[in-house]
């Protein structure tokens, strides 16, 4: 089986550079960081701990979950597609490459799978960098390739001919037909207030935690102003003896004619603490994490910690997980020539124990189904019997 779009052939003339889709559009304000996939990497994940635990508290979670692979009829205890699973690559395991792919669609929104092998089941699969890829649109808005481009070097995945080499998932997104949107995105303004208050943090350390003041010069002639030679000394030893951390607590000590009058609030009269929170909140809320699993103060949306975290699984982990996998089981169907649906085992993960432990109960003690029926409302192939 394979889907019309990967049968329609390529136009004679490639197109247009200009007709490519870009994943993401600036805002247009000088005053926020950039929003292209490099840059709000670097300031959302690399350079921001809130983003990068959501990121990697996400992923790791997601690419944990057991798999199952089954068809109508069966599970499979052993199949060419759960061989590809298990080992996707010589590099990485099923966790390692289902870890980067996760990350790629999180930090993103696209996330690309390029399989490799001649005939039938890929030999080998492998995740690509998404700030990497461009999508080469075709006369009918149909991907008609995929570029990859590493320095000055370009590879192109011809997608008009048989089975597509390269899977394409993405997140919705209200206004690009061919991009995803990603939650790093969405939590872009978030990310830039909450780097900002680290940084004041830090800034006040630096200066001792004291807030700026300053230094008022009367002479003794009542005139204030000051001639250059006295203002550069003035200046050169504020730089040397009274800011730094290792300077902190230091006295000042100021000559005839000088004073200190300190200026602005300081830093709890200006809650900096209260808007850091609030900015990793809003980074948390972006990626669906409950706040209190990163252990951030002032929530108190859910009960306790166990609850917290069988909401993050049901509402995040499993509806990510469950869209990765249908689109996988889509394709490397095509690769198999049969059917087969690869989704996580639900009764394996320790978080949905007790929810599934009442639905099973809950379903078989419903005497008005069969036991087929029973199977299939608990996602179990059919039995022999029942086939």
């Amino acid at each position: 089986m394979v889907l019309n779009m990967f049968r329609r052939e390529a136009p004679e003339v490639k197109a247009s550079a200009t007709g490519r889709v870009v994943a993401f559009h600036g805002a247009g304000r000088v005053a926020w960081s950039p929003r292209d996939v490099v840059s709000l990497t670097k300031t959302g994940f690399a350079a921001n701990p809130v983003g990068f635990r959501s990121v990697k508290l996400i992923a790791e979670a997601a690419s944990a979950l057991p798999l199952v692979l089954q068809d109508s009829e069966r599970r499979f205890e052993v199949h060419p597609v759960l061989d590809l699973i298990r080992r996707p690559n010589a590099a990485q395991g099923r966790a390692e490459l289902f870890e980067g792919l996760f990350g790629q669609l999180l930090l993103s929104g696209n996330a690309y799978v390029e399989a490799v092998g001649d005939e039938g089941v890929p030999a080998e699969l492998h995740v690509l960098r998404s700030d990497r890829m461009n999508l080469v649109p075709g006369a009918d808005g149909w991907p008609v390739a995929y570029e990859y481009a590493v320095g000055g070097r370009k590879h192109r995945f011809d997608m008009t001919g048989g089975v597509p080499p390269i899977l394409h998932i993405k997140s919705f997104h209200p206004q690009d037909d061919h991009y995803g949107l990603s939650p790093m995105q969405a939590a872009a303004t978030a990310i830039d207030v909450h780097n900002a208050a680290s940084r004041w943090s830090k800034a006040l350390l630096d200066n001792a935690a004291r807030p700026s003041g300053a230094i008022v010069y009367r002479g003794v002639d009542g005139q204030g102003q000051m001639s250059e030679e006295q203002y550069q000394r003035l200046q050169d030893e504020m730089l040397s003896y009274h800011q730094g951390a290792s300077n902190a607590g230091r006295p000042m000590l100021l000559e005839g004619g000088l004073d200190w009058k300190p200026m602005g609030l300081s830093p709890q009269d200006m809650e900096f603490q209260k808007t850091k929170e609030a900015a990793a909140r809003e980074i948390a809320l972006a990626f669906g994490v409950p706040p209190m699993l990163l252990g951030l103060p002032g929530d108190a949306t859910y009960s306790n910690y166990q609850e917290a975290n069988r909401a993050f699984y049901r509402l995040t982990v499993l509806p990510l997980v469950l869209k990765v996998t249908a689109a996988l089981s889509e394709w490397l169907s095509l690769y198999a020539g049969e059917m087969v649906h690869l989704k996580p085992d639900l009764d394996q993960v320790p978080a949905l124990a007790a929810e599934r432990e009442s639905q099973w109960k809950r379903i078989s003690d419903a005497d008005f189904l069969t036991n087929a029926e029973k199977r299939h409302l608990l996602g179990l192939p059919k039995l022999a019997e029942d086939a």
